[in-house]
């Protein structure tokens, strides 16, 4: 498939959303004839259907099945499983199969313009703090970027706008990478990984391929996690350009070839003339916010992508005074009663809530919601000791219930029995209840939301409301 020539054609886009009508409009402007396929036919798609139809674009619902007849090339939203009968038939066929990340870097550069190096980041959990925190430290060296990907500003349209950039800091999830077979970074980082979304990849060691593939070609540096050997294994199975480093972060006494953190300080051994010898400051912890170990981590990851693009050490720590994270992330709400209430909840899965969970003591933890096919025995093992009490919500919240009581018995369980939104200002009062003052009342679910709230974001906007009125009846 041409990436030059797209005039006549005969494209297939699989799925109307945020990444399949964007790609749809972008190919046929290219003058490729394109179908959009998609499974559902509800009255969302319809009008999503009908407005590309008015533009010249053949969409086909309920039915995502069946590949177009004369389809030359497929290009899906990065969810749509790889077990989908479409892609069976595309192999058979002889028709390759892109996702939006594929089709923007292959659009990179097209009109003659320089294209941007990427620095990419992916991981079970941070990816969005990291590249956001990235992005704040090459504009802090003054670098035209953007954080692209799964955040902020659209692929396709950092790489075909009329916006000219430096460098584009990219987050990738591994459904992205799985479709985009040809990426090649400037520098990559996994910052963890975790069992999660085993369900659409089949396996765990299907879903680590699928993040190694962020290291495949890059030309300069695989940044990987020193406490988290299975990201290093995959730098060593990488195949990457003559010359690319291995270069390691630790919240430990870095070595040679890592950053790591020494007597308050982030400090660099990797990017330094000697590195056997000497090592470069680069900020304060006290310059991240919240200074929770997981976030040291997130910014070390984050500075490694900026040293390896030569930024100087200036930039790093300007640029992480600068940065604040999104809402519900280690979001610390109020403190009432001498206590802290902390919103997280981002912690969508077991591996996130216990990087939470670590980054305080005592805690009355409110967790709960939809398990994911998740087991909490670890989870609840390496956080016992840091919990005053737990307050459970949500549809799967005996999971939880059972591992404490194998794993923390002595530890005080209120079990609400609810999956209503209303749930929350109960929840909020039971942690008051159980609280006592240098307490941290901290949400970190370890569980996706849909089972009571819209999102991530309402849950935790359910809870800060919750908090408030805590307060101010208590003023």
């Amino acid at each position: 498939m041409s990436t030059r020539n797209w005039q006549g054609k005969h494209i297939t886009v699989a799925g109307l959303g945020v990444s399949g009508i964007p790609a749809a409009r972008v190919l046929h402007g290219l003058g490729a004839v394109v179908t959009v396929v998609n499974d559902g036919d509800d009255e969302r798609a319809r009008a999503q259907a009908a407005e590309l139809e008015a533009e010249g674009i053949a969409v086909r619902l309920g039915d995502g099945a069946t590949l177009p007849e004369g389809t030359e090339l497929v290009v899906t939203a990065p969810g749509w499983k790889p077990d989908k009968p479409l892609f069976a038939a595309a192999a058979e066929a002889g028709v390759e199969v892109w996702g939006d990340v594929e089709l923007a870097w292959r659009l990179r550069g097209r009109d003659g313009r320089e294209a941007a190096p990427w620095l990419a980041v992916t991981g079970t959990n941070g990816k969005t703090t990291t590249v956001r925190m990235l992005a704040s430290i090459l504009q802090a060296a003054g670098l035209k970027t953007a954080a692209v990907g799964n955040i902020g500003v659209s692929l396709l349209d950092a790489v075909l706008g009329d916006e000219k950039y430096d460098v584009l800091a990219v987050e990738l999830s591994s459904y992205q990478l799985h479709w985009a077979p040809s990426l090649r970074a400037h520098s990559a980082a996994v910052l963890n990984l975790a069992p999660d979304h085993l369900d659409w990849h089949g396996s765990m060691e299907a879903y680590a391929a699928d993040k190694g593939r962020v290291y495949e070609g890059n030309t300069v540096a695989c940044v990987y996690n020193a406490a988290d050997p299975a990201t290093e294994d995959l730098v060593r199975a990488a195949d990457v350009e003559e010359g690319c480093r291995a270069i390691g972060f630790t919240l430990g006494t870095p070595g040679p070839s890592q950053l790591g953190v020494v007597e308050g300080l982030l400090v660099d051994r990797a990017f330094v003339p000697d590195r056997q010898r000497q090592a470069q400051e680069l900020a304060e912890v006290a310059d991240v916010q919240p200074s929770a170990p997981h976030n040291i981590a997130n910014a070390l990851a984050a500075a490694a992508l900026a040293r390896a693009f030569g930024v100087e050490p200036s930039a790093v720590r300007d640029g992480l005074r600068a940065f604040r994270p999104d809402a519900h992330r280690i979001e610390h709400v109020a403190e009432v009663d001498g206590v802290a209430y902390v919103d997280d909840s981002k912690a969508t899965n077991t591996h996130a809530a216990e990087a939470s969970l670590a980054a305080y003591e005592p805690i009355v933890w409110i967790a709960g919601g939809l398990a994911k096919g998740a087991t909490f025995d670890e989870l609840v093992r390496k956080s016992a000791k840091r919990l005053r009490g737990v307050v459970l919500i949500g549809a799967d919240r005996e999971l939880i219930r059972d591992a404490l009581a194998r794993h923390a018995p002595e530890v005080p369980v209120v079990d609400l029995d609810r999956t209503d939104t209303g749930a929350m200002p109960a929840a909020v009062r039971e942690a008051a209840g159980l609280a006592r003052p240098g307490d941290t009342v901290l949400l970190a679910p370890a569980c996706a939301s849909m089972d009571m709230f819209v999102n991530y974001n309402k849950r935790g906007e359910a809870f800060a409301d919750a908090v408030r009125e805590l307060a101010a009846e208590r003023a």
